[in-house]
Formats: structure tokens, sequence, C-alpha cells
């Protein structure tokens, strides 16, 4: 199965890229998404998860064809 990674703002720059995709036989979480698509990096606090654009905690499972989006946390005022 694949699935479609998306890194926006901050993330984007801090991981190098804007979009990846992840190969996996078998349901991933979002923090095993994360983990693959970013060779192992450590996720930063607070960092917002969707799967099909539906706000996710890190341990939903993402399937074929999904797509996992990764937000820096909202600030401003």
């Amino acid at each position: 199965m694949t699935i479609t990674v998306k890194f926006f703002a901050s993330l984007r720059e801090r991981v190098g890229q804007a979009e990846a995709s992840v190969s996996s036989a078998e349901p991933i979480s979002v923090d095993q998404v994360w983990a693959q698509a970013t060779s192992n990096m450590a996720m930063p606090d607070n960092t917002l998860c969707a799967i099909n654009m539906q706000y996710v905690d890190g341990n939903q499972q993402a399937n074929d064809g999904d797509e996992v989006a990764f937000f820096p946390p909202v600030t401003g005022g």
C-alpha cells in the first residue's frame, strides 16, 4: 500500500521536502508514517496531523491511498 505524505510550513523546511510517499504491507499509524517519511527524525512537539483532511492523533491508522499531512502548531492572535 502507498500513502502520500505532505509537510507544511516550517515542517517542510525542517524535513527538507514538501511531499513524500511511504509504502507498507499493512496499515500503519500516523506516527509510523512520520518516522518512515523522515528517516526517524523526531516529530516536533504539538505537531498537528491529518488523514484525508481530518485531524487525528498519532495513533490513528493510515490505509492504502490515504494522504497524511503534518502541520506545525498554529500560533497567532
